[in-house]
């Protein structure tokens, strides 16, 4: 697994090939647009987020087509099987539906029917948090997290992080994330 911070200007990405990878696209401020050769052409605003399963191979580019500047989280995870046909797809996840609890964004469980779908044993995850507040999730001992706070300060199982510090997690079946400041959470669960 890997994870990429990136601020984006115009143009950001040009053309280029991938593989064999699942590649979800978390846009923290501004917009990112993707275009591929499978014909797809999409833009992804704040909030909202778009998977790339390389599969078999697609060539892409993103674009800050905006004004401002575009900051994203791009995280990188090995599919279970090769070779697949690639895809795309993206969707927006209003801010008010993560509001105090995790919610799904993407994953490769058939039981989370409103993520966006991707090809391995994990799941992105994302919880918005007012000051004082707290969301459990239920993490599981024998799986692994990766967390960061897209804005703001929380405490993770009295672990401080700051806004963009990451935490790896392990040996933990449940995270009780709280909010110090407003947050913007991101996790990644992964076996």
């Amino acid at each position: 697994m890997a994870s990429v911070n990136a601020e984006l200007g115009s143009p950001a990405f040009p053309p280029h090939p991938h593989n064999d990878m699942e590649i979800i696209t978390y846009v923290r401020e501004g917009a990112i647009t993707h275009e591929d050769s499978l014909g797809n052409i999409g833009r992804t605003e704040a909030g909202d987020v778009q998977v790339m399963s390389a599969g078999s191979g697609v060539r892409h580019s993103e674009y800050n087509k905006e004004s401002g500047t575009t900051r994203i989280f791009q995280i990188w995870i090995e599919p279970k099987t090769r070779g697949d046909a690639p895809s795309w797809g993206a969707k927006p996840f209003p801010k008010g539906e993560r509001s105090g609890q995790f919610v799904t964004l993407a994953s490769g469980f058939a039981d989370d029917d409103d993520a966006l779908p991707i090809r391995t044993d994990a799941r992105i995850v994302a919880a918005t948090l007012k000051a004082g507040e707290t969301a459990e999730y239920p993490l599981g001992a024998d799986r692994y997290g990766y967390l960061v706070p897209a804005i703001g300060t929380v405490e993770v199982n009295c672990t401080r992080l700051e806004a963009r510090d990451g935490a790896a997690i392990a040996d933990e079946a449940v995270l009780r994330v709280t909010a110090i400041e407003n947050a913007e959470i991101v996790l990644v669960d992964a076996a």
